[in-house]
């Protein structure tokens, strides 16, 4: 068989080769009792290249053409998975939206992706409609469809298309749309020169995906991922973890973060897998649906595997069939790492990725007396090496930046040439931003953050965002944040505030502080604590030194 080289020819080929095998299940909700509450919802690989079909239809005769963005407000679910799968088959853009985007977020984000298309659920519905208000109100000079339907779907409920003019779909009034006012803006495959190769038939390196991750300057970066990117990972990951139709995945991780979309969606897409899909993590039923289903592998993130150790309740389910678990996104802890084998009896592989490289760049080997812990492994489908500030490559256990080349590695970020520039060495090779070393057998260590990014439960978070929410204060005359090492996230958020003098320390609340971030930035950005301070350690740049507040 002919190896694809896009997701619409794997998806092909995958219904040709396995036409009536479940590739998504529904994990059903429980009743009161820990039971099943309904039947799992299944979609097999021929339903999954069929509904694929119909939506490319849909997209076209929308007024869609090839290189434009679609984007997902929704959790996960079968039919999410589908639109994001479906746009990719149809020469279009997926865009996947973080559900912990604030209104000002999303409303950068519909406006800098060129998005021509968005599918909300009830659950966002009324945030992505408030966001678009606001953008039609800055005279935004495009049309913005907005579909309603849910994360569970059927196909058909998908809002059928009147005319082929993309403002003229089925439920969609004018209040949730953006008029359009003049020509529309290039797709990101346009601006990046690489036009699908025709309607509905992209090529290898046409753009695919594009996710938006927080970078040190605050705004998130559209990363472009193109077809090439996203198969050679899922080929990675199939690889590295001897993955093959037999295995099943249990999915609990967000579609929206680049390790449930490549890790759990797509590389069982290319091995011929299945993906039991939660709408939402739960400790209290996670090994209950993982036994009953079957599962022979898992994904998650240190916050996960957190939750799984601080739950009390024994582990009583039959887990033969898991094989291992995979954990990426952000460090585990050495601790949470032993006790979480020794308690479920269950392997962990420690592995590492960025959105900017499809995920996985890392992985520890399959073999576990080959697994080294605290580790993230050696490198998985590319190179690697460890530099210093002169681009010199470091001897073993020498610390600098890792930097990594191969065919998972982006485009670039999309409308933004400098940052892009920035992003990779001179002779090709990506920065990663981390700093850390590579031991004399080969396996690459983590111990330090170059870019200062915050990761909390696998997701980065920019420490200028949160500094310039603070600084809106009336009270604070300076703030900077950073990331401090917790048990449950892997890291949570610790505030510096400078206080003006009219207020003064004893004067600025942290009450009022709280409520303050938690209008601005969402719960989930908030500092966990504010620390009062007569002023900030800067270099001669004027530049915080933030590694001087991170207590020691």
């Amino acid at each position: 068989m002919k190896t694809p080289h896009t997701i619409r020819s794997l998806i092909d080929a995958r219904a040709a080769q396995h036409p009536d095998k479940p590739f998504l299940l529904t994990a059903p909700e429980c009743d009161e009792n820990g039971g099943a509450a309904a039947h799992a919802d299944v979609l097999t690989f021929a339903e999954l290249r069929d509904d694929c079909r119909a939506l490319e239809t849909y997209f076209h005769e929308a007024g869609l053409q090839a290189g434009d963005v679609v984007s997902v407000f929704m959790g996960n679910g079968i039919h999410t998975a589908r639109l994001l799968l479906a746009a990719m088959y149809s020469g279009l853009v997926a865009n996947p939206l973080n559900l912990l985007c604030q209104p000002s977020q999303l409303r950068y984000i519909v406006e800098h992706s060129d998005t021509r298309m968005v599918f909300v659920s009830s659950d966002t519905h009324a945030a992505m409609s408030s966001a678009i208000d606001g953008l039609r109100e800055q005279g935004i000079t495009r049309t913005v469809a907005l579909i309603r339907t849910e994360p569970d779907a059927a196909i058909t409920s998908v809002p059928a298309c009147v005319e082929p003019a993309l403002v003229e779909m089925a439920g969609v009034t004018a209040a949730q749309r953006v008029s359009a006012e003049g020509a529309p803006c290039a797709s990101p495959v346009t601006a990046w020169e690489s036009k699908a190769s025709s309607a509905g038939a992209p090529g290898a390196i046409d753009v695919a995906l594009l996710m938006y991750t927080s970078g040190t300057t605050g705004a998130p970066k559209g990363v472009l991922l193109d077809h090439r990117n996203l198969l050679a990972n899922a080929r990675n990951i199939s690889h590295e973890h001897r993955l093959g139709a037999g295995d099943r995945v249990f999915a609990a991780l967000p579609l929206y973060h680049i390790n449930g979309l490549v890790v759990t969606l797509l590389a069982p897409l290319f091995h011929g897998g299945s993906v039991v899909m939660t709408p939402r993590f739960s400790a209290r039923t996670y090994w209950r649906d993982v036994a009953r289903h079957g599962c022979t592998w898992i994904n998650v993130v240190p916050t996960i595997v957190a939750y799984l150790l601080n739950n009390d309740e024994p582990c009583t389910f039959d887990l033969s069939a898991l094989r291992f678990c995979r954990s990426a996104s952000a460090a585990l802890p050495v601790d949470h790492h032993r006790a979480f084998e020794a308690r479920f009896g269950v392997g962990i592989i420690e592995t590492m990725g960025m959105t900017e490289t499809a995920a996985p760049v890392f992985s520890n080997p399959y073999d576990p007396e080959s697994r080294r812990i605290g580790s993230i492994g050696l490198p998985s489908g590319g190179e690697a090496k460890v530099i210093d500030r002169d681009g010199r490559e470091c001897a073993p256990n020498e610390c600098g930046e890792l930097v990594l080349r191969g065919e998972q590695v982006m485009r670039g970020y999309y409308k933004r040439p400098g940052e892009t520039r920035a992003a990779f060495t001179a002779d090709g090779w990506l920065r990663t931003g981390d700093l850390g070393y590579r031991d004399s057998d080969g396996y690459f260590y983590i111990n330090g953050r170059a870019k200062e990014l915050i990761i909390k439960g696998g997701e980065n978070i920019a420490p200028r965002e949160i500094d310039e929410a603070l600084l809106k204060h009336p009270g604070v005359l300076d703030a900077a944040v950073v990331g401090v090492p917790d048990s449950a996230y892997g890291q949570e958020i610790v505030a510096f505030i400078v206080p003006r003098v009219a207020h003064g320390q004893g004067a600025l609340d942290i009450a009022d502080l709280h409520a303050h971030c938690l209008r601005e930035l969402g719960r989930y950005k908030t500092p966990k604590e504010f620390r009062f301070v007569t002023e900030l350690p800067r270099g001669p740049s004027g530049k915080v030194q933030r590694l001087k507040l991170v207590p020691t």
